[in-house]
């Protein structure tokens, strides 16, 4: 067996983990397999113990160990120092579901939800079809959202983060043919796994009424389609089977229906809308060696158990799709009946401005903007304002100085404008003399006092309106070109704003 495909982790005499591979080959000794619990049909986790996919109480805050010795162990056998490729998201996802406990996934519904599920410190989450038709149609759960929107909200949660995400495939858009279309494009847009369920179109929430579902034949085929589908894509992404037959026919069609999921290779199982506690343990007796999902939806059919709870009712993984998306509507309705009444949010009812451009990634973005920057850049309008005002507290103070010191060095600033003063032949035109001279820009206010008194390059016309947003509507460059032969001290404008302070700007 290649040391690769294998990593065993002793971590004491009755507690042994085995990390394969989807498709391995390789073999499992038979005098252990028959006790452990293997994690579906396409990987393995072993605990020689009577409790599923848990460990004794010192691992249970080690969540990390398994994955940092596996990856150590690996780099050992494959040369030690070379650096690790990092996991695909469906090898994570599998590796997370082999850790101890029960593992919770919020459910998101854009890109910024899924960033804050993964500060959160989650280590996966779900997408909710529920809350996507909710978010970007404004519609109900009802069959409206189709595919190709549900793929391109998926792309771009998968992008914001860089925890497993499972996406909600609906009942894949189709017949056997359409799920293998769905399951395909859910790869490619960065999917770990889908959750593919068995009703008919146009589905809905499963919490909701007059659930209907597909025949059983058709039910498992498009469970074999989608494994089909992995298959032919090379791909190792979970496929979470969900029937809704509970609602729909009886809970011994969703038993049975949910074995034959299993048999038909699901890697995860899921029955909807169960309605008490004793049919979510029946559920979880069946096919032992395939995790069970359970789903937390707030206000729904199924009892709300905490993950302690649902760790000893036999559950691997719990969805809570309403939360994010209930608590999100709730607030907006809130920070809106204040924006009418004339008041914003409160101070402890929104982050602050830092924290949100910390959460969006403003601070990030400027460390890593720093390497690409160079000495040519553009002198930007909120440099160039405050160097005005510095030279304006000079002048103040000091006085104005006419003459440049011989030793300092003289810089011209480039500016777009500056290229349009070059010729064909590259000599200067007309207006190009403009660039050496200045534009004084004062401003008096109502009650005659001034306000501002500045002096830019004339060249820097887009600088002038960063400065004086009153000036935003005039064709200064114009106003330049017609006084390119007139001698300093030329009034160019002067008229009143709308607040009645009077701008006045000068050539000299």
């Amino acid at each position: 067996m290649n040391p690769q495909h294998q990593v065993l982790l002793s971590r004491n005499c009755s507690s042994t983990v085995s990390l394969l591979p989807h498709n391995s080959s390789a073999s499992i000794n038979p005098t252990t397999a028959s006790s452990n619990l293997p994690f579906g049909s396409s990987s393995a986790v072993h605990f020689n113990q009577q409790r599923s996919l848990s460990l004794p109480h010192k691992f249970k805050h080690t969540t990390f160990t398994a994955k940092r010795a596996a990856l150590q162990t690996t780099a050992a056998y494959s040369g030690g120092d070379r650096e690790l490729a990092p996991e695909s998201p469906a090898k994570e996802l599998r590796r997370i579901l082999e850790l101890p406990g029960v593992v919770q996934a919020p459910a998101c519904f854009d890109g910024l939800s899924a960033k804050l599920v993964e500060r959160a410190g989650f280590q996966c989450c779900f997408t909710s079809g529920f809350s996507i038709s909710a978010a970007r149609l404004a519609l109900p759960d009802t069959g409206f959202i189709s595919y190709g929107e549900m793929v391109d909200q998926g792309q771009q949660i998968t992008q914001a983060v860089s925890i497993p995400v499972i996406g909600d495939g609906d009942n894949g858009y189709g017949n056997a043919m359409n799920v293998k279309r769905t399951v395909k494009g859910y790869i490619k847009a960065g999917f770990a796994g889908i959750l593919l369920e068995d009703q008919v179109s146009p589905k809905a929430c499963g919490h909701t009424q007059g659930r209907k579902v597909v025949s059983r034949e058709e039910a498992v085929m498009r469970i074999r389609a989608a494994v089909d589908a992995r298959k032919e894509s090379g791909s190792d992404i979970v496929i979470v089977a969900r029937t809704d037959s509970r609602q729909a026919v009886s809970l011994d069609e969703a038993l049975w229906r949910s074995r034959a999921f299993a048999d038909a290779g699901a890697d995860v199982l899921f029955i909807d809308a169960l309605a008490s506690k004793e049919e979510m343990k029946a559920f979880c007796g069946i096919s032992p060696l395939v995790p069970k999902m359970a789903n937390m939806l707030e206000g729904g059919k199924t009892p709300i158990l905490n993950p302690l709870e649902l760790e000893d009712v036999g559950y691997k993984i719990v969805a809570y799709p309403l939360s994010l998306i209930g608590v999100s509507i709730q607030a907006m309705q809130e920070a809106l009946a204040g924006l009418k009444g004339g008041r914003i949010p409160p101070p402890g009812s929104m982050p602050s401005f830092e924290e949100v451009k910390e959460i969006l990634g403003f601070n990030s973005y400027y460390e890593e903007e720093k390497r690409y920057s160079t000495s040519s850049s553009q002198l930007s309008p909120e440099r160039l304002t405050s160097s005005v005002f510095s030279l304006q507290r000079t002048a103040r103070d000091g006085g104005e100085q006419k003459d440049q010191n011989p030793q300092d060095p003289i810089v011209e600033v480039i500016t777009p404008d500056v290229y349009n003063n070059y010729d064909a032949d590259g000599s200067r035109g007309p207006f190009s003399g403009i660039w050496s001279r200045t534009l004084r820009v004062k401003i008096t206010g109502r009650d005659g006092f001034e306000k501002l008194d500045v002096r830019i390059p004339a060249g820097f016309l887009e600088g002038i309106t960063n400065i004086v947003p009153a000036l935003g509507g005039v064709n200064i460059k114009q106003l330049l070109n017609e006084a390119t032969d007139e001698m300093g001290g030329k009034l160019l404008l002067d008229f009143n704003d709308t607040i009645g302070d009077r701008i006045q700007v000068f050539l000299e």
